[in-house]
């Protein structure tokens, strides 16, 4: 079984997965090819793969692999 790190937890992903797919599971959003939510809201998230920032515009070409640490952080107001 394939695994990849997701926010400090091993989650098993199959062949093909993008960082799109992964912002979707995460936050229960669809999104656009250019990351941007598709319901038209803000999104408020930002994602590193082994500690690398992936430009939103690069979410759903961007494969991940097996044992990729990915962190997808999500933005709250307040304080």
């Amino acid at each position: 079984m394939t695994m990849l790190k997701l926010n400090g937890a091993t989650h098993p992903f199959s062949p093909g997965t993008t960082v799109a797919d992964l912002v979707t599971a995460v936050t229960g959003r669809a999104l656009l090819g250019t990351g941007q939510a598709a319901d038209g809201g803000r999104l408020g998230v930002a994602v590193a793969r082994n500690a690398g920032i992936v430009p939103r515009s690069q979410w759903a070409h961007n494969r991940v692999e097996e044992n990729d640490d990915i962190e997808i952080v999500t933005a709250v107001q307040g304080g």
